[in-house]
């Protein structure tokens, strides 16, 4: 198994908090400026800042300061290292379920 553990433990962390999710969800449709994110959500600007830096240094996302707008982007790839854990999680489980279906199949008596 690969070892990305502590990528994974980051991501799952940094994606634990319901306000984070949201502004991932967000940000998977466009990039978007700090103010437009904190619109949604009745919190004052530095705890969205606090749960922008969580995410930041979880690897989920970048931003860019221009003048005095800071945008904010979801990383490409970010999500990639729990589609890769989920998926050797997946695996053991399919092939207990494939098993059980093979044997099923085979001890089912057959309507004629």
């Amino acid at each position: 198994m690969p070892n990305y553990q502590d990528d994974v433990d980051a991501v799952l962390r940094a994606l634990a908090d319901p306000t984070r999710r949201a502004v991932v969800e967000r940000l998977a449709k466009s990039p978007a400026v700090v103010s437009d994110l904190a619109a949604p959500f009745a919190m004052a600007l530095p705890s969205l800042m606090q749960h922008l830096r969580v995410l930041e240094d979880a690897g989920v996302i970048t931003s860019e300061k221009h003048g005095r707008v800071r945008t904010v982007t979801l990383r490409p790839g970010a999500l990639d290292v729990l589609h890769l854990w989920l998926g050797e999680q997946r695996t053991p489980a399919e092939h207990q379920a494939d098993r059980l279906g093979i044997h099923l199949t085979r001890t089912t008596p057959k309507e004629n």
